[in-house]
């Protein structure tokens, strides 16, 4: 046999082999129609994948509905525009800042080799204080998940007025209450991963969802929600939780649809609009430039279809979507929202004006003699008000009730120049993610380690519904007899006792207070 023929056949069996092992899942058939993805070193991608009828039109202010069929195949290989809001968090994390009404799409990123794959499935929901956020943050990219043997799912969902405007017109024409768009986007974004993900190779009985902040939260708000019962077996949720009272108190709470509806009606006067139908007619950007101009918060309501109830309480009765859940909080994420000089005389100020009758309380568990202890215990009053509380509550009674879901708590104390006081505020996703680094910034050795740890651990929860593995520090279940935390810090390992728990059991005293006063105020 001639070397020429010898050469060109190591060639061919070197491209089969090639072939094989970077075999990926490039098409599907989904709800609607055909798509195709893209395929780069093994990893298929498909971005801007519909899973809703535009909410445009007649359809604002709706529940999502059917996706819109299309003929021939789809080229799903650009992300869609952001659902409208402000550019400027996008502009500020590098994200694109096309935005339109027009925005209910999901990303998928497989590894998968055949449909029959059954992978682990992750579901995505972006965070953003509900007036923010995308899929399309660079950020967020799955291929690292992906490349760990998971599918990886990005779904958007409306954000501000379009996604969390409440009226009576609204509650009326629907018969379940309004305000709760931004919800049902992502409840419909997780019937499409049950109804089409085993044909990206993914698994629709191991099914986790996870977010951050209004992400985190909203995971926290399905996981109490009849609607999403059935459409997840795992929650992961990353500085959220929803467990305060309804209607107020510090740390943004659930409205009662009436105040909820309340807010609706104000704005639709901002916008000169005497009624729903009127408001659905406008151009989207005026809405957004209300919404803009305005004070007016919108938030997910206690619609009574999608929100039920007090979350507190309805897990205080067993009802919830019981399954594992892996949630926590990081140990300075109060810097971003906080002033960066507060004195003593302003918190003492400040907290007797948010906490009333119970500002005693707060302030005798936060020291605040000096500027620089006012400082430190302002915020870290917002982390905890606004996150460590409801993550730890959520984690204690999930613990009481017997069944299949097991809490896992941990705390993110990451340090660095940037941040020598703690981790803040989101930093942690990157981590998550395996997206360390920027350009021309490398990250360290210590930085990949941390990272590779945390994928760890996501990826073995998603894929058995407890993050622990061979070779990494156990990770026990959280219980109130047994408080283990996981500290990812310089050296990662599950200690005794919730962190801050001095300050957490103040606002505990707090919230319990306000519960028992909103339940004198309601009428028998």
């Amino acid at each position: 046999m001639s070397r020429s023929l010898i050469a060109a056949l190591i060639v061919g069996v070197t491209g089969l082999l090639s072939t094989k092992v970077y075999a990926a899942v490039e098409t599907a058939d989904v709800t609607g129609g055909q798509v195709q993805g893209v395929v780069m070193e093994g990893i298929a991608s498909f971005k801007g994948v519909p899973f809703a009828a535009p909410p445009t039109g007649e359809n604002r202010w709706r529940s999502p509905q059917a996706v819109v069929p299309w003929s021939g195949v789809r080229q799903a290989n650009a992300f869609a525009p952001a659902c409208m809001q402000d550019t400027g968090m996008a502009a500020s994390f590098g994200a694109p800042t096309a935005v339109s009404e027009d925005c209910l799409y999901l990303n998928v990123w497989t590894g998968a080799k055949t449909a029959q794959d059954r992978l682990p499935v992750m579901v995505w929901i972006y965070g953003g204080a509900f007036l923010g956020g995308a899929t399309n943050w660079p950020l967020y990219d799955g291929a690292h998940f992906a490349r760990k043997g998971v599918v990886l799912v990005s779904v958007a969902y409306r954000v501000g007025p379009f996604g969390f405007l409440a009226h009576r017109e609204l509650s009326r024409e629907s018969g379940t209450g309004s305000g709760d768009y931004g919800l049902e986007d992502q409840i419909a974004g997780l019937k499409w991963v049950r109804d089409n993900i085993a044909r990206f190779g993914g698994d629709p009985q191991r099914v986790t969802v996870f977010g951050e902040s209004a992400g985190g939260i909203s995971v926290s708000m399905l996981a109490a929600s009849p609607q999403a019962k059935g459409l997840y077996q795992r929650a992961i949720c990353e500085s959220g939780g929803s467990l305060k009272p309804p209607d107020g108190g510090p740390g943004q709470g659930v409205p009662t649809l009436g105040r909820a509806e309340k807010t609706g009606v104000a704005f639709l006067a901002s916008l000169g609009a005497k009624d729903i139908k009127q408001a659905r007619e406008l151009p989207a950007d005026k809405i957004l430039d209300a919404a803009r101009q305005g004070r007016l918060t919108f938030w997910p309501a206690l619609d009574g279809h999608v929100i039920v109830g007090d979350e507190y309480s309805l897990y205080e009765a067993g009802r919830f979507n019981d399954s594992p859940v892996l949630i926590g909080t990081n140990s300075d994420e109060g810097a971003a929202f906080t002033a960066a000089k507060v004195t003593a005389l302003d918190y003492v100020k400040q907290i007797r004006a948010t906490y009333g009758d119970k500002a005693d309380v707060i302030l005798a568990a936060n020291p605040h003699a000096t500027d620089a202890e006012a400082r430190a215990a302002s915020k870290n009053d917002f982390r905890d008000s606004a996150f460590a509380w409801s993550t730890w509550r959520w984690a204690s009674l999930q613990s009481r009730h017997p069944g299949k879901g097991k809490a896992y708590l941990y705390y993110f104390d990451h340090r660095t120049a940037a941040s020598p006081e703690g981790a803040s505020h989101a930093a942690e996703i990157a981590f998550v993610f395996g997206n360390i680094g920027s350009p021309g910034m490398p990250p360290s050795d210590a930085d990949r380690a941390l990272s590779d740890l945390m994928v760890s651990y996501w990826v073995n929860f998603a894929a058995q519904g407890d993050p622990n593995g061979p070779g990494l520090p156990a990770w026990q279940p959280f219980s109130d007899a047994s408080p283990k935390v996981m500290h990812f810090d310089e050296s990662s390992s599950a200690r005794d006792g919730v962190p801050n728990l001095k300050q957490l059991k103040a606002l505990d005293d707090y919230f319990a207070w306000r519960r028992a006063q909103a339940a004198k105020a309601s009428p028998q």
